[in-house]
């Protein structure tokens, strides 16, 4: 097939829908880590619990795991934009609620409609495939996903800077959220082109209630395990009644006409192992964000280690090198998974993220050491975030793109919740023991509890190897494309 070269006047539209797009995808990360390090301000300013605290990350989670699929399943059968637009809508409600309150009832619901914005990042990825032609989406798959990552490096540096001070505030986080989602609608908005193509039908309200009460029940476990105990009745309840809520939602989904999901999908090698490699790679992302958060804040008089760091400086100097890689290794990603296929760019970044967490086991005690092992990670992390949408993208048809990449983005954020559960337990498994602690003070984790948390991430990342190289091998069914073959071009190209 020949292909047209697209003129100056469509490269600068499709060049206009990333931006676009991509400030969204930024603009949503940002509100899913902002609250992350102010936990212990929020905790003390409206006078509630450690657990209290806890459910303003729980409540956002559990939104994302229910509106994620639903608005990606919507975008396919009503239009992206018009779903996307709506989502920011919410974004802002949201994001202006939890600012303008002193109520934890209240941030919680605020929460809870951020919560839904994750939905923005498959609806971004099925606008790029459907306004752009195949030879520039690969590389705007890339970079919209890198934007994830700098997200929540930019997020991290603007909570510390807004948070400084002996009164300091939550609230003005929020309102920088709420500004810049503004921004992002009006983007949104003016610069994304109508939705050309709808699947149509009729939401199955009964798959989207079924599908959101098994990762409802599936999450909140694995989110609230370390407070309830792993070995409660709460735990165990949940546990089981997300096993059962699976076997009722796939009944569900057989037998309705117009299902949410086609459960086909899950049975194509492309999707199934993306999906597993999504889910190891969110579990290293947050083991490397929350693991060296906290080792760089140990202060080493009493613990023995650590660089007694703020959450500031954790962010800035710590943190915020790694996402900067991460960002300016995107369009190198994307550029891979054009020329080296899909599968292999991911394999590469994993290999590359498992020797980062291999050198941060061996060598955690300097600070070049702590930075440039988590370069690895980012660098990885970025390869990963190109390649897991280009085989989405290739193995699913046209109208599935938003729903595949909704259960893509759920795989994350479950690996993502695994990761924050396993380095909470472990590091509060075995401490340090402190004479004269003052009162209420918890005792630092033990140094090798760190070495076991990393030591973890370095396995994971090494099991996406053979997932890419084995699990992800061409498959002959004509419904699943190889991510190395060129996507048929949009109609505007």
């Amino acid at each position: 097939m020949t292909s047209t070269a697209p003129s100056p006047a469509s490269r600068a539209r499709g060049t206009a829908v990333i931006l676009a797009v991509g400030l969204a995808a930024m603009v949503v990360s940002m509100t899913q880590t902002q609250v992350v390090p102010i936990l212990g301000l929020i905790q003390h300013k409206l006078g509630t619990t450690a657990a209290g605290a806890g459910w303003v990350t729980t409540a956002s989670l559990l939104s994302a795991a229910v509106f994620t699929p639903l608005l990606g399943r919507f975008g396919d059968q009503h239009g992206k934009k018009p779903t996307l637009v709506g989502v920011l809508v919410v974004l802002v409600a949201g994001s202006v609620l939890a600012a303008a309150t002193d109520s934890l009832s209240w941030l919680i619901i605020g929460r809870v409609l951020q919560g839904a914005g994750i939905a923005i990042f498959p609806l971004a990825l099925s606008v790029l495939r459907e306004e752009l032609p195949h030879e520039r989406l690969h590389g705007a798959m890339a970079l919209v996903s890198g934007t994830l990552a700098i997200g929540g490096g930019v997020s991290l540096v603007t909570t510390g800077l807004l948070t400084q001070g002996s009164d300091a505030s939550y609230q003005p986080v929020f309102w920088l959220s709420a500004g810049l989602t503004v921004l992002a609608l009006l983007a949104v908005v003016a610069l994304v082109p109508a939705s050309r193509t709808r699947s149509g039908g009729r939401i199955d309200v009964l798959g989207a209630l079924t599908l959101g009460g098994f990762l409802v029940l599936l999450l909140l476990p694995i989110s609230q395990g370390h407070q309830w105990g792993w070995g409660s009745a709460a735990t165990i309840g949940c546990s089981v009644g997300a096993v059962l809520m699976a076997a009722l939602w796939v009944l569900v989904e057989r037998k309705v006409s117009d299902p949410m999901v086609d459960l086909r999908m899950f049975t194509h090698l492309p999707v199934l192992f993306t999906n597993v490699a999504g889910l190891l790679v969110g579990f290293a992302m947050f083991a490397q964000f929350l693991g060296v958060s906290y080792l760089v804040q140990m202060p080493p008089k009493v613990a023995g280690y650590g660089f007694g760091a703020s959450v500031l400086r954790a962010s800035v100097e710590y943190l915020l090198p790694s996402t900067l890689v991460s960002l300016l290794a995107s369009p190198i990603g994307g550029v891979l998974v054009r020329r080296i296929g899909a599968r292999t760019t991911l394999a590469i970044g994993a290999v590359i993220g498992a020797a980062g967490f291999g050198w941060l086991v061996v060598a955690h005690d300097t600070t070049a050491s702590v930075i440039g092992g988590g370069v690895a990670i980012g660098i990885a992390i970025s390869f990963g975030y190109a390649a897991m949408p280009a085989l989405i993208v290739a193995g699913v048809e046209h109208h599935q793109t938003g729903i595949a990449n909704a259960l893509n983005s759920i795989s994350r954020s479950v690996g993502s919740s695994i990761g924050s559960a396993i380095i909470t337990t472990l590091l509060a498994s075995k401490t340090v023991a402190v004479p004269h602690l003052p009162p209420g003070v918890p005792a630092p984790p033990a140094e090798s509890q760190f070495t076991l948390a990393f030591g973890i991430a370095c396995v994971a990342l090494l099991l996406v190897v053979p997932v890419a190289l084995l699990g992800l091998r061409r498959t002959h069914s004509p419904r699943v494309a190889d991510p190395k073959v060129a996507l048929p071009e949009p109609a505007n190209a």
